[in-house]
């Protein structure tokens, strides 16, 4: 079999295994709208919303830090290494040791955070503790989030555990059952949003301990699964194991090099807590619309192409590692870009559709498909930062997305500072998405500046192409759809069919445009 051949082969068992994911994903991610929907029928954008979203925000973001992002990023390419040159007791040995220190060190972290939880409110909700402070109306907010905090700060546990789980599934090639994990909690939020929060008082209350449940069922999910590949998981602290302290000097940098656009959500919910009630509603709202095609696509690829990456040795085989990385990068693009332009030309059919029933309202829908437009800005360049760093972490260089994740960070602040005064929530929205600009340009420079990689005029054509079939199909969506008045007045069934049939339409004109300026779908196998 010669070279060619073989990598037509790796090429096709990536876009399969990243179908597999995406298809699975997709799935979670329908079952989050839901979840969201019912969420938000039952809290709509109120003072309760906005405590709860603050509950849930904060564990989800130490999640990213420990679990999905800088974990997966440093563990995964010494797994791999180690399951292709060891024998199978280093491996077991690899994953008892790492199950042992990075659950020890997360069980410490979520006991602090629940008995500082007002600490913790008060650093990320510091508007709401001034108001406590001079007993002024919001005071209330900070009291009900420190105690909610309490109640879903375990999830992180539980949830960092399973990233471990999901991690050594799919270095074995065992990308589906990760992938419909989250399934399990949204499960257990609809159920509990629809079924057991509208008959108590406090449904935040509810879904704060529905959260947690689900965190533990996630688990219990993954760990027959596990066993099946005869990997029997026992937890023992090793700071200084070689394999453990490779994975924590991996880790530490990375914890900062992936999570540029988590912290900037931190900062923007810090200083939304100073606006007017609603504010952390109208984002968290914009902000799910915008995780689901990261979710479904930059997730998918990102999750696929690390193993693969991570097995090339780039001194002997730089093309094949290039040719990889570009296919990650291409493939973003032809799915985030009209995902943006889609969801920018519907964004008030889109909320409305989805959010507005209960306590959501129509103006409910017109305040977050404000932010909702500043926050989709930025879409491509967060799902290409998502697949960018996993080139660096395949090379264990996590020190050099750190530098990019900082000024990003930085930026972020920066742009926040300018833009919340004239353009309030929608100011932070916007600030989010040019800080993953900054992040982006930055990596793709040191990739550049290290010879690594570069756009070739053949991407840099393609980007142009399929940005112009992106615009064609926003103008015409927005050129051809009805009013939001007349939205507000279909039925939910009806809006629903509208919608469906406008996606539909925008994904032809798309399509058909790409075809027309000779988009190939060979250019995106791989």
């Amino acid at each position: 079999m010669n070279q060619t051949t073989d990598n037509n082969q790796k090429k096709s068992k990536l876009l399969k295994s990243g179908a597999i994911t995406a298809s699975a994903t997709f799935m979670s991610r329908i079952l989050g709208m839901f979840r969201d929907i019912a969420i938000a029928s039952v809290l709509g954008a109120s003072l309760s919303a906005d405590i709860y979203f603050f509950a849930n925000r904060i564990p989800n973001f130490f999640r990213r830090l420990f679990a999905e992002g800088a974990f997966s990023q440093a563990f995964v390419p010494v797994m791999s290494k180690v399951k292709e040159n060891k024998e199978k007791e280093e491996l077991s040995d690899l994953l008892n040791k790492t199950a042992g220190t990075l659950g020890t060190i997360v069980l410490l972290v979520t006991l602090a955070g629940m008995i500082l939880s007002p600490v913790v409110t008060a650093i990320f909700g510091w508007g709401w503790f001034e108001a406590y402070l001079n007993n002024k109306e919001d005071a209330q907010k900070f009291i009900q989030a420190s105690y909610l905090l309490k109640i879903t700060f375990p999830y992180l546990f539980f949830i960092t555990l399973t990233a471990l789980t999901s991690a050594v599934l799919n270095v074995f090639g065992k990308f589906l059952i990760p992938a419909i994990t989250p399934c399990v909690l949204n499960i257990v939020l609809i159920s509990a949003a629809f079924f057991v929060a509208p008959h108590f008082e406090n449904p935040n209350v509810v879904l704060a301990y529905a959260m947690v449940v689900g965190g533990v069922l996630q688990l219990c999910l993954q760990i027959p699964f596990i066993l099946k590949l005869k990997l029997f998981i026992i937890p023992k602290f090793s700071w200084n194991h070689e394999g453990v302290k490779k994975i924590r000097t991996l880790m530490l940098p990375a914890i900062l090099g992936i999570s540029a656009s988590q912290i900037n959500l931190i900062v923007n919910t810090a200083l939304a807590s100073f606006l007017a009630t609603g504010a952390i509603s109208y984002l968290y709202y914009s902000d799910r619309l915008l995780e689901f095609p990261i979710g479904i696509f930059a997730v998918a690829i990102s999750t696929v192409i690390l193993p693969a990456l991570s097995k090339i040795n780039i001194t002997e085989n730089k093309d094949k590692y290039v040719s990889t990385l570009d296919w990650g990068i291409r493939l973003v693009i032809f799915l985030g870009i009209p995902s943006m332009c889609g969801l920018i030309a519907l964004r008030e059919p889109v909320l409305r559709v989805i959010f507005m029933r209960g306590a959501f309202t129509a103006d409910h829908v017109l305040l977050s498909s404000a932010s909702l437009v500043a926050s989709v800005s930025g879409l491509v360049a967060i799902m290409m930062v998502r697949v960018v760093v996993q080139g660096f972490a395949a090379l264990e260089d996590t020190k050099t997305p750190v530098k990019c994740s900082l000024i990003a960070i930085g930026s972020n602040i920066i742009f926040n500072l300018i833009l919340v005064f004239p353009l309030d929530y929608v100011g932070l929205a916007l600030s989010t998405a040019l800080a993953a600009f900054v992040n982006l340009s930055l990596l793709i420079f040191f990739l550049y500046k290290k010879n690594i990689y570069s756009f070739s005029s053949q991407t840099l054509i393609f980007i142009a192409k399929i940005a112009i079939s992106g615009l064609i199909m926003a103008l015409f969506l927005r050129s051809t759809s009805p009013d939001f008045s007349n939205w507000i007045n279909m039925s939910t069934i009806k809006a629903a069919t509208y919608l469906t049939l406008y996606i539909v339409a925008g994904t032809v004109v798309f399509l058909a445009t790409a075809t027309v300026l000779r988009i190939k779908i060979k250019q995106l196998k791989k």
